[in-house]
């Protein structure tokens, strides 16, 4: 079976997606190439497995037994098996990943409640073309390394969310952001990592990415998040799956109204505020129904120590959860809407307190259009309980509107921006038409307001014009055009045309 380079295995998955064009909606794509994918990854590292325990024992049944086994693959629904079947394909496949759920427990709802059995929509026909393909390529470990597994499925994600339009930022932050805000918080070995918003997990496998870049231990980080959307913690955990990650804890529902803490001793997650190293997230922009009722008469879990933001836009509700999420050393990045850092009324009173706690160490502006489905400008916080020394009273404004790189669709980060970036912030000194350390008295006198632009300007100065001279320029080109335009007139007149 061929071995394909990683871009001949990115286009070999993103083709299986054209078998299903005109039967399954775009945006659902992705739940069943994403099911196929890891069913298909399963088997055949099942398979291996039990050819090399085979080799080493001679034993067919001990090679089988599920102990010696990472995951188990029942017999009957192994993809061999399944591919005997040319009838009924669909319900076959629904049928083996249930029974792969009910086989293990860190599988279960993985498959994200894909349903292959409407024959209308997965005629047999179909289902045999999307197989066949699947089965094109040895996804063995030997074949298929993690690493390159794992990238490959992170090409998928940024394809389908390119294809999903504003759908897209609800499961995926572009990776260049994502790096950013990592590099930033600069995750060290043994540390905690909390995502609350967690989509499909690129912000704790990017801090995993972090050590692994600098030689370090990444199975030494403590992985967790929570997710509200069932199909997206369903990518999340076949994300890290495909990464080779087991100990990662992704916790199902809603994090404002229901957050979830893991406790190790129970093995389970329980109601409940965390405390981590460091905290990470891109939150929904300005999330108009997020919990005002419950967080207006006081929120359970003691997050809205800065008080409770309006009903219409839930931004700082997820900043002050993530707040509450923070070990007493830790340090936070959050992605949120330019509006946050100047909005009046509640927000403004919650911005003047965070402020007050100098605990905002750091507002870097990102360029537009950088993220799926939302052309505004963005932000990350920086947000740190206890800010070193030489940094307290000071807020480093950052401005990259500049810092870009523009695209067809959508505007991206090289990896030149993101070092500029990321130097600015680590600098924490004033650098022109970037960034300036900013007093928070300063910004008290400016009424507690962060925008951007008000402290740093990336614009090139305006020249000064010579009014006159401009004018002198106007009235000659005025002359020349009326000049050119009675020559063509004569033209057309001996041509016959007027």
């Amino acid at each position: 079976m061929a071995k394909l380079t990683q871009a001949e295995l990115e286009r070999h998955l993103w083709q299986a997606a054209d078998i299903l064009r005109g039967t399954v909606d775009a945006g659902d794509y992705k739940q069943y190439i994403f099911g196929l994918l890891f069913y298909k990854r399963l088997c055949d590292v099942w398979d291996e497995e039990f050819e090399v325990l085979l080799a080493e024992t001679g034993d067919r049944d001990e090679a089988a037994d599920p102990d010696e086994h990472r995951f188990h693959i029942p017999a009957e629904h192994r993809w061999d098996q399944v591919r005997k079947q040319s009838t009924q394909i669909g319900q076959r496949l629904n049928n083996a990943f249930a029974a792969i759920e009910d086989a293990n427990l860190r599988l279960r709802g993985v498959f994200g409640g894909v349903d292959f059995a409407n024959q209308e929509r997965f005629p047999d026909a179909r289902l045999e073309l999307l197989l066949s393909h699947f089965e094109k390529v040895s996804l063995r470990n030997a074949d298929v390394p993690a690493d390159v597994l794992g990238d490959a499925y992170l090409y998928l994600i940024t394809m389908f969310a390119e294809g999903a339009g504003k759908k897209g930022g609800e499961f995926y932050t572009p990776r260049q952001v994502v790096r950013l805000i990592v590099e930033c918080l600069d995750p060290q070995p043994g540390m905690s990592i909390y995502d609350p918003t967690c989509g499909s997990a690129g912000m704790l496998l990017e801090a995993v990415q972090h050590l692994k870049d600098r030689g370090q231990n990444p199975r030494s980080l403590s992985l967790y998040g929570q997710e509200k959307n069932l199909g997206t913690w369903a990518i999340a955990q076949i994300n890290l799956f495909l990464h080779d990650i087991d100990d990662a804890f992704i916790a199902k529902g809603d994090t404002i109204l229901d957050p979830k803490r893991y406790d190790p001793k129970a093995k389970e997650f329980v109601a409940g505020v965390g405390a981590y190293d460091r905290v990470m997230a891109n939150p929904p922009f300005s999330e108009k129904v997020w919990g005002y009722e419950v967080w207006s008469n006081g929120d359970l879990y003691g997050r809205d120590k800065y008080g409770c933001p309006p009903k219409g836009y839930g931004d700082l509700a997820f900043v002050q959860h993530m707040i509450a999420s923070l070990k007493d050393d830790g340090m936070l990045g959050v992605v949120v809407p330019h509006g946050v850092l100047f909005r009046g009324g509640a927000e403004g009173r919650i911005r003047e307190a965070m402020l007050k706690a100098d605990i905002i160490e750091a507002v870097i502006g990102l360029a537009p259009n950088l993220f799926y489905g939302a052309g505004i400008p963005a932000a990350i916080l920086i947000i740190r309980k206890a800010k070193p020394q030489a940094r307290k009273g000071k807020v480093l404004v950052v401005n990259g509107d500049a810092t870009f790189q523009p695209g067809k669709a959508q505007n991206f980060l090289t990896d030149d921006n993101v070092r500029t970036l990321t130097e600015a912030f680590h600098a924490f000194a004033d650098a022109d038409k970037l960034a300036r350390v900013v007093p928070v008295d300063e910004i008290e006198a400016n009424g507690w307001n962060l925008n951007i632009s008000r402290y740093v300007q990336t614009g090139a100065d305006a020249e000064a014009v010579d009014v006159a001279a401009e004018v002198a320029k106007l009235k000659d080109l005025i002359v020349k055009r009326n000049e050119a335009e009675t020559i063509m007139f004569e033209h057309l007149k001996r041509l016959g045309y007027v």
